[in-house]
């Protein structure tokens, strides 16, 4: 699927992030995909982000779209002519935005669900409530800024977390037999550390993840990312 290349900005993003049994995780991750691990542990999460002045790359601000958005996301890994590769698979993508939904998964990679989003937060907290319209999904993220991750961790201090979810920028998403692919590449890459003090998800307490084998393990926040999106080649289910 080739797209043109889509600019904008990350106005807010939140990443929960969860450390799963990686076989676990073997079981909804389909090929060509692998689980990719971290210290014996697969990675898996959330991602609720807010975009604004979303458009094609020499449209002018005044013409980009704003959305909010949801998607579930496990770190993942595959081969290439040049070696492995990494990123994320993308299992489900939920959005506000009526465009999205048209478009996604016929001239812009990804399906999207139709979602409403509920939105609490000032500059130290944030409160982000998914609901998909099909009642298939729901979401609910409560966070405050915090000053750094949690010692439990399976990363050792920030720096590591924000180079692996930088390194993985590369997204696929299920689209019938194929997958569509997505590159996130960011001109001020940065995050910070963020405290959960409540996370609800439709999808990782669904009877494919049992309660004990999903635990939380950090949280991050990028706020005014200035970024562009690239269209990565499709892949096929194996």
């Amino acid at each position: 699927m080739k797209i043109p290349t889509v600019r904008g900005v990350i106005d807010r993003r939140i990443l929960v992030n969860f450390r799963i049994d990686p076989e676990i995780l073997a079981g909804v991750v389909p090929g060509p995909f692998r689980v990719q691990q971290v210290n014996g542990f697969g990675i898996a999460g959330i991602c609720m982000i807010r975009f604004k002045s979303l458009r094609p790359k020499f449209a002018p601000s005044l013409f980009g779209m704003s959305s909010e958005n949801a998607a579930h996301r496990i770190a993942v890994e595959w081969d290439t002519v040049d070696g492995v590769a990494t990123g994320v698979y993308v299992p489900r993508r939920d959005t506000s935005s009526l465009f999205n939904t048209l478009v996604g998964g016929k001239i812009f990679p990804g399906v999207q669900h139709a979602a409403t989003f509920e939105i609490d937060e000032t500059e130290e907290r944030f409160r982000v409530h998914m609901r998909s319209k099909d009642g298939s999904g729901n979401v609910f993220v409560d966070a405050v800024v915090a000053d750094q991750i949690p010692s439990s961790s399976t990363f050792k201090d920030l720096e590591e977390v924000s180079q692996f979810f930088k390194q993985g920028s590369v997204g696929y998403s299920p689209n019938g037999e194929r997958f569509d692919g997505l590159e996130l590449r960011s001109t001020n890459w940065s995050v910070e550390p963020l405290d959960v003090v409540e996370v609800r998800s439709s999808f990782f307490q669904s009877p494919a993840f049992p309660k004990e084998a999903v635990e939380f393990d950090c949280a991050l926040l990028m706020r005014g990312i200035d970024h562009e999106w690239h269209g990565c080649e499709t892949k096929n289910a194996c």
